[in-house]
């Protein structure tokens, strides 16, 4: 696979910069598979019980925190899609605090959550493969913010990992 190398932080809105610097060294489309599978492997293991945990009132359970990581990946390669092809109309923010509730992830099964997730990300990595390197460095505007594509790739791996991290520390302790 090509070989996209790690933005500069010139490339986006600060608040981003605990996504990318997750991403460890190495091949970054690679690891969208490679995180991919260790989350649904994870996903996997946990009972109904632990799927529907909140550790407080208000927090997402596990079920939505992965619509929420599938819904955040659309708006983003979206982004990504646009920007690659060079429309420079600004793109306005989304409230993921609303797009939860609204998905009705915690009814949900499983299974059909992790499919849905894994069609996206493969979709996503579609994208990310028809891209040149010129495609990854061109810019837009979102959520009043100048970001790169190659910026959108890492926060979308980045992202991932850091929820698995919330997971792992706050739902499994």
């Amino acid at each position: 696979m090509k070989s996209i190398t790690r933005p500069e932080k010139t490339e986006y809105f600060e608040y981003y910069d605990k996504y990318v610097q997750l991403v460890p060294q190495g091949n970054l489309l690679d690891q969208f598979l490679t995180v991919h599978e260790q989350t649904k492997k994870l996903i996997l293991s946990l009972s109904e019980e632990q799927l529907n945990y909140r550790y407080a009132d208000g927090k997402w359970c596990i079920k939505e925190i992965l619509i929420h990581l599938a819904d955040a990946e659309r708006v983003f390669a979206y982004r990504a899609l646009r920007f690659a092809r060079k429309d420079t109309t600004p793109l306005s923010g989304f409230d993921e605090n609303l797009y939860v509730p609204q998905s009705k992830a915690a009814d949900r099964n499983i299974t059909d959550i992790l499919r849905e997730f894994s069609s996206v990300r493969k979709a996503t990595l579609e994208l990310l493969l028809s891209f040149d390197d010129d495609m990854f460095k061109r810019s837009g505007t979102a959520n009043n913010k100048e970001i790169t594509v190659r910026a959108l790739a890492y926060i979308l791996l980045g992202h991932e990992m850091h929820h698995v991290n919330i997971i792992k520390e706050r739902y499994l302790n």
